[in-house]
């Protein structure tokens, strides 16, 4: 007597190959999500701390990363373990979560100047011309390279401590405006805050017609 197929046996119709499938389904979304994640991130610093303990001193490290599209957006953490790449790993998540969109002219700098202070660090951004680059030091150059900031000047007054001059430099960040955003918020158009040769310069839609 032909004996009788056991669920999951057979033409691939039992749950064996369900559960194969639903495995494939979830690695190509993994892979999909892997696929889109086209952040670039980048090791401002790394300390080494101490704390004494009885018996000695135990030893572990901070670091402190931005990370950024190139498109706009950025972000910076601090993190802080027993190994290097632990620490790396925690800022990394951490700025990844923290991350800001940041209005740019053109797509290369900032629309208008600004200063940004967090505790004793003062940073001074100004919007530069084409073909400028970025003038910053390195904290501060880490943070515009990682949102696709291509010319831009930065000066600090302050304090030169890494966290202090990112922190400066994303608060400063954080208050720059569009002109968009500024006619919406007054009910008006570009033209009538910027005038009719400068609006489509401040939208980026025709940068050669004027400079502003």
């Amino acid at each position: 007597m032909a004996r009788e197929p056991r669920s999951g046996e057979g033409g691939g119709g039992g749950e064996g190959d369900r559960r194969r499938g639903r495995g494939r389904d979830r690695n190509e979304n993994r892979q999909e999500r892997q696929d889109g994640d086209d952040l670039k991130d980048k090791l401002v610093t790394i300390n080494r701390v101490a704390k004494v303990v009885k018996g000695g001193r135990r030893f572990s490290f901070a670091a402190l990363v931005v990370v950024g599209d190139q498109k706009g957006r950025v972000g910076w953490g601090a993190g802080k373990a027993r190994e290097v790449p632990e620490a790396i790993r925690k800022a990394t998540e951490r700025a990844k979560r923290t991350m800001i969109r940041v209005p740019m002219r053109e797509g290369r700098t900032l629309h208008h100047d600004q200063i940004g202070e967090y505790g004793a660090g003062r940073v001074i951004l100004r919007a530069a011309p084409a073909g400028t680059g970025i003038i910053a030091g390195g904290p501060m150059r880490a943070v515009f390279e990682t949102l696709g900031m291509g010319d831009v000047v930065a000066k600090c007054t302050g304090t030169t401590n890494p966290h202090n001059m990112v922190k400066a430099t994303f608060a400063a960040l954080g208050r720059c405006t569009s002109p968009r955003a500024v006619a919406a918020r007054r009910g008006k158009k570009v033209s009538d805050l910027l005038g009719p040769r400068k609006d489509a310069v401040a939208e980026g839609a025709a940068p050669e017609a004027a400079n502003v």
